[in-house]
């Protein structure tokens, strides 16, 4: 077959960024509501004017919506979190393979449209009556499920129209789509929480629907699919392991195929390492994506709107952090170093931000932009670039879908991160919030020496690389 070559390539390429980034920005769209309405599902409700008609005496809950309107409200937020978490890190290991054997169009479709079926469930509950704690947290569970149909998807069809050159800044400005996700889903869901909070998960909803039957009719998977050359992914072959004859396939940096002369895919040091920083990365991010219009809410005394207004700040400063983080490693080379200079940097920013981020508005943006671009940097940077990197490496070049199962491997391992932070948060949150921003802290700091231990083991591999090719000479 005839392919036809770069042009075709260059013109597919911008429809197909346009596409994926609008379908992401939906996924993260419908996460959001959940943030913004827990401010209105549990209010003080001394601050409400209590409509006329409406005669109860000596209930200081009046206005809260039950179950959440118990002193254990900020446990039971929790629940909700860790439902479409814990199923969302369950299910990320399973996506993957799926995203390997069904074609990716089909899948995403069918994730988009069950999400926003789940998402506007979530959302009838107002209109239903509903205040089972029990309904709430298993539309999340099923929501958490399909949700995970996403990223690997997203992620590996990008993967197959960008080679390696300038991926780093091209995903750094593709993968923008989260921020901008939780931005327009904490505006949509700011318009409608303090009248009827159910429209809040129902117009989100019926956008990522919308977004599904877009991908069902326009998206492109390949550039084979029609008959575009596709771009070069591998600039050098990978020769360590086999240069060091190492009996463990696994100690190796790259991705390469069993040594014992097989073609299988095993799990590399690259991986599982990067996969274990996301877990710390990303446990700091899904913390203030859940708690800081909460947050802000209870420190700075906004109502609803205005916490989830303020809060689009640290997402702003996400999508800059995003940008320059994939910037600065396409220039030096230096994925991990890049990561690990943002992590450093975050710790005492994080620190900065709850002592004095409050003092006045401008001291709150500027903490807000800053400490948004810092967190969100290296996990958009581990999220986009560091995957593709190693799931179209050379030695898998006969597993054209490998690089939906490395997507879902590393991103599954951080969203146990992304499970654990929200569920921490929820725990800890009773005792301070200084108490939080310390576990968020110490999260960053092991993401850094997770990272440090990265660049370390390579640079020894090298090393040992060139002693034996000394030894052969």
């Amino acid at each position: 077959m005839h392919l036809i070559s770069y042009p075709c390539l260059c013109r597919y390429r911008g429809f197909i960024l346009l596409l994926t980034f609008l379908f992401y920005t939906a996924y993260h769209l419908s996460r959001k509501p959940i943030s913004i309405v827990k401010s209105e599902l549990h209010r003080n409700c001394s601050t409400v004017i209590r409509p006329p008609g409406i005669n109860i005496t000596d209930n200081e809950t009046w206005c809260d919506w039950s179950p959440f309107d118990q002193d254990n409200y900020q446990t039971l937020f929790g629940v909700l979190d860790n439902s479409f978490l814990v199923a969302y890190a369950i299910g990320m290991f399973i996506s993957g393979i799926f995203g390997e054997r069904l074609p990716l169009r089909y899948y995403l479709s069918f994730g988009m449209v069950a999400s926003g079926f789940f998402t506007c469930l979530f959302g009838l509950g107002f209109y239903w009556n509903i205040h089972s704690l029990g309904y709430y947290a298993f539309v999340q569970v099923m929501n958490g499920l399909v949700q995970t149909t996403g990223w690997p998807s997203v992620v590996a069809c990008v993967g197959n129209w960008f080679g390696k050159g300038k991926r780093g800044f091209i995903m750094g400005v593709w993968n923008s789509h989260t921020s901008v996700g939780n931005i327009l889903g904490s505006l949509i869901a700011g318009a409608f929480v303090s009248s009827a909070w159910g429209m809040s998960f129902i117009v989100p909803g019926l956008i990522i629907t919308s977004t599904g039957i877009l991908c069902f009719f326009f998206l492109v998977e390949k550039p084979d699919d029609v008959n575009c050359s596709p771009p070069q992914h591998h600039e050098k072959s990978c020769s360590i392991c086999r240069d060091i004859q190492l009996s463990n396939a696994t100690f190796c940096f790259c991705c390469c195929p069993a040594l014992n002369g097989g073609s299988c895919f095993v799990l590399t040091q690259g991986v599982v390492e990067f996969s274990l920083c996301l877990l710390f990365a990303k446990l700091v991010s899904y913390t203030f994506l859940y708690w800081l219009p909460l947050y802000i809410s209870n420190v700075a005394h906004f109502d609803a709107k205005q916490a989830g207004d303020m809060s689009t700040l640290f997402d702003v400063g996400g999508i800059v952090g995003g940008i320059f983080a994939g910037l600065v490693s396409d220039y030096t080379g230096g994925r991990a170093s890049t990561c690990c200079v943002m992590l450093i940097a975050a710790a005492p920013m994080l620190f900065l931000y709850n002592s004095i981020g409050q003092r006045n508005l401008g001291t709150t943006i500027g903490m807000l932009l800053l400490c948004g671009g810092l967190v969100n940097g290296p996990y958009a940077l581990i999220t986009t670039a560091v995957s593709a990197d190693l799931g179209t490496h050379e030695s898998l070049r006969g597993n054209s879908r490998a690089l939906s199962t490395v997507t879902a491997i590393i991103d599954g391992t951080g969203s146990i991160g992304a499970a654990l932070g929200p569920l921490l948060a929820g725990v800890i949150s009773p005792t301070g919030w200084k108490n939080v921003f310390y576990m968020l802290i110490t999260a960053d700091v092991l993401a850094c020496l997770v990272r440090v231990l990265l660049i370390s083991e390579h640079t020894s591999l090298l090393t040992a690389k060139n002693k034996n090719s000394d030894l052969k000479v």
